[in-house]
């Protein structure tokens, strides 16, 4: 088995026929399992997938919602592939994946490896970054743009770029590596669980891929409300990866940033 394909679903009915079908038109020229963890849904997402999708997916369905953390690591449990491909269920996969394999195959010391992200109204979205220093916790945006090229996604060449880390939404890593790291921390229901893993992967010497030229679409949406949610998690991320002064700075920084959030958000 060349890829398996993880896919944690919440609630996510609406959008798994355009995020499955994607996968089949572009999941050519290579073997591949689709492993869909299901998170308790309230909607009809398990009849659904199993009405339709039966064939084609093995499906586990949850009795308790483990986070995305949780629910990624449960479903790797069961998974073949050579390389695990993490997916949101909100995304639609808009070119083949093969070269991505290709690269992988190549390149043995890639870690992770990930693709330009679209919203839902096909406009450019920032999903990498550079690993957090501890001062730039006191603004998210100092660390998620790299450079003119990745604040704006047009990008002067179709290289691959090595970056700090890129979004769990589309995630490539081999199993070993997975395995070395124990996979997700978590610690971490839900945010910078992904960045968290890209800094397990740097630790081991492993590079961290961005292909700007392959595009997928993910109807992300975010709002302040789950702010609080980004800066638990980055309260956790300074714990595990700071110490001593980097530590007390961080957590300074981060506490300016959730005041000032909070400020704005009364106003």
């Amino acid at each position: 088995m060349d890829l398996s394909i993880i896919i944690v679903n919440y609630n996510g009915e609406e959008y798994l026929t355009d995020c499955l079908d994607s996968i089949e038109k572009q999941c050519q020229g290579f073997s591949y399992e689709i492993i869909i963890w299901d998170n308790a849904s309230k909607d009809n997402s398990i009849e659904f997938l199993k009405n339709n999708y039966s064939n084609k997916i093995k499906l586990f369905a949850s009795k308790d919602n483990l986070g995305f953390a949780g629910g990624n690591n449960a479903a790797a449990k069961h998974a073949q592939g050579k390389y695990f491909f993490l997916l949101n269920n909100d995304t639609i996969l808009l070119n083949p994946m093969k070269p991505i394999l290709d690269l992988m195959r190549k390149d043995s010391k890639i870690g992770v490896l990930g693709i330009k992200m679209l919203n839902g109204n096909k406009n450019y979205t920032i999903s990498s970054g550079s690993l957090p220093k501890p001062y730039q916790l006191i603004y998210f945006k100092w660390f998620s743009i790299i450079n003119k090229e990745f604040a704006s996604g047009m990008f002067s060449n179709n290289n691959p770029i090595e970056v700090g880390w890129l979004s769990g939404s589309f995630l490539v890593t081999p199993k070993s590596l997975w395995e070395d790291i124990g996979g997700l921390d978590e610690s971490f229901f839900m945010y910078v669980e992904d960045v968290d893993y890209n800094k397990e992967v740097a630790k081991r010497g492993y590079k961290r891929m961005f292909m700007p030229n392959l595009e997928y679409i993910h109807f992300v949406g975010f709002s302040g409300a789950k702010n609080n949610l980004l800066v638990k998690g980055y309260r956790i991320y300074i714990k595990k990866h700071f110490s001593g002064l980097n530590r007390l700075i961080a957590n300074f920084c981060l506490s300016i940033n959730e005041l000032v959030k909070k400020a704005k958000k009364s106003y």
